[in-house]
């Protein structure tokens, strides 16, 4: 079983580094830091105005931006790097909580999760990376197409293939992610977990909880090494719980009930 989840926006280079890191795999660069410098050159062609229009950017946002890609080099030096499982924060690294992972767990996580990103394709949890902003639905024309997409190609899917096979693929990314690898070619048995907050007596998504329960789901198959469709039935953290009414096929759906009192 494989888990796939997509980056964030907000990133973390300046706190504390864990110390389990010192028990981890050795840090690993990404696959496709070719494709990532043909990118860095079509935006170092931007201005910050650009930037602006082409990623919905504030001026001060477009601005850091443009210095990073302007800054962005290879080979990659490790005083401006980090483990990109560190250096992603948001809602759903918040609910991953990787800062208290054992070193056990970061080597599971190493085989086992792979961060969909615009950038950079597809990263280990410990590739080296630059800090970036490349959202996978932004419209960067480039000789391959029109958008991220276009460029990415095949290059995604087939690279999961080749390290998921006919496996089962546990999709926690959003759609956004998800579309660069949902090709006819993909392989794997691809399961797809949903997550609803009960609200007023309705259960429905909430994007704020969805994301931090895919970073819990995430950390749970990794922690425990789960490995079949069964075990993650199972998963009731933070009170959610399998509902078998409202699932179907491989989509599986997981409620959770409103708090009173």
């Amino acid at each position: 079983m494989h888990v796939v989840i997509s980056p964030a926006k907000t990133l973390d280079y300046k706190n504390p580094l864990s110390d389990a890191l010192e028990q981890a795999p050795a840090q690993t660069d990404p696959r496709f830091l070719q494709q990532s410098e043909q990118l860095v050159t079509l935006l170092r062609k931007k201005t910050p105005t650009d930037l602006s229009g082409l990623m919905k950017l504030s001026a001060k946002l477009s601005e850091l931006n443009f210095e990073r890609y302007i800054n962005w080099r290879l080979p990659l030096e490790a005083d401006k790097t980090r483990p990109c499982i560190f250096a992603f924060r948001g809602d759903v690294y918040t609910g991953l909580d990787v800062d208290s992972m054992s070193g056990e767990d970061l080597a599971q996580a190493q085989k086992k999760l792979r961060i969909l990103s615009g950038l950079y394709g597809v990263l280990k949890p410990l590739d080296r990376m630059l800090p970036y902003r490349l959202e996978m639905g932004t419209k960067l024309v480039s000789n391959r197409g029109k958008d991220l997409y276009a460029f990415w190609g095949s290059h995604l899917v087939d690279s999961i293939n080749s390290e998921v096979g006919d496996g089962v693929l546990v999709n926690l990314a959003s759609n956004e992610y998800f579309k660069s690898i949902a090709r006819p070619n993909l392989q794997a048995r691809v399961v797809t977990p949903i997550f609803k907050d009960q609200k007023n007596g309705i259960y429905k998504i909430i994007s704020f909880h969805a994301k931090k329960a895919r970073g819990l789901m995430t950390s749970w198959i990794l922690r425990n090494q789960i490995e079949t469709v069964s075990q993650l039935e199972q998963f009731v953290e933070a009170g959610y719980y399998f509902c078998p009414e409202q699932s179907a096929g491989d989509t599986l759906v997981f409620l959770r009930d409103e708090q009173t009192g």
